[in-house]
């Protein structure tokens, strides 16, 4: 059963640093494409980054230069450095991972920016 928990997030200021930690249970993920996606408050799920098995990453425009996705691959963990965060990143982030033709999910972490 494949299990995707994610940790990390909490309140910080504008301006500030969180680093997101996903990390997936029941197969070998290693060679699997792990991403982030983020939904903020009355807004539609946004797709922000993903990362290959071999280390290859996308971003979206809005979170480019400020967030950097990495990951363990051995640990079958992902993760998601944000830096320089703004209000309106402010959202739940979820971790995907696709596996053997299904996409699956964590339950989210919360993240308020805010002073």
């Amino acid at each position: 059963q494949v299990q995707l928990v994610e940790s990390g997030g909490g309140l910080v200021q504008p301006g500030g640093s969180l680093t997101l930690s996903c990390a997936a249970s029941g197969s070998d993920f290693s060679l699997r494409v792990m991403g982030w996606y983020r939904q903020g408050p009355g807004k539609q799920r946004e797709w922000v980054a993903q990362i290959s098995s071999y280390g290859s990453t996308n971003y979206a425009d809005s979170v480019k230069g400020r967030f950097t996705i990495s990951r363990h691959s051995t640990k079958n963990t992902a993760y998601l450095q944000m830096n320089s965060l703004k209000p309106e990143d402010t959202a739940v982030y979820y971790c995907y991972i696709n596996h053997m033709g299904d996409r699956y999910w964590g339950q989210g972490t919360q993240v308020t920016v805010s002073s």
